[in-house]
């Protein structure tokens, strides 16, 4: 299964609550912190609610 890099590019300050917890269960804290997660639609969702704020790269195996 594929994997994908997200960033977090953008500050949270002045979001709601809402996106500030769909940041945190992507396991994303600070500017500029990366994390890679599995493909699936529950992280494709997430990630959709917030794209404003990432960075997304697809890595291949």
């Amino acid at each position: 299964m594929a994997k994908l890099k997200i960033t977090l590019t953008r500050s949270l300050i002045g979001r709601n609550e809402k996106q500030r917890a769909t940041v945190k269960a992507l396991g994303l804290n600070k500017m500029q912190s990366s994390v890679v997660q599995e493909d699936t639609p529950v992280i494709r969702g997430m990630i959709k609610k917030v794209d404003f704020l990432l960075t997304v790269e697809e890595i291949a195996e």
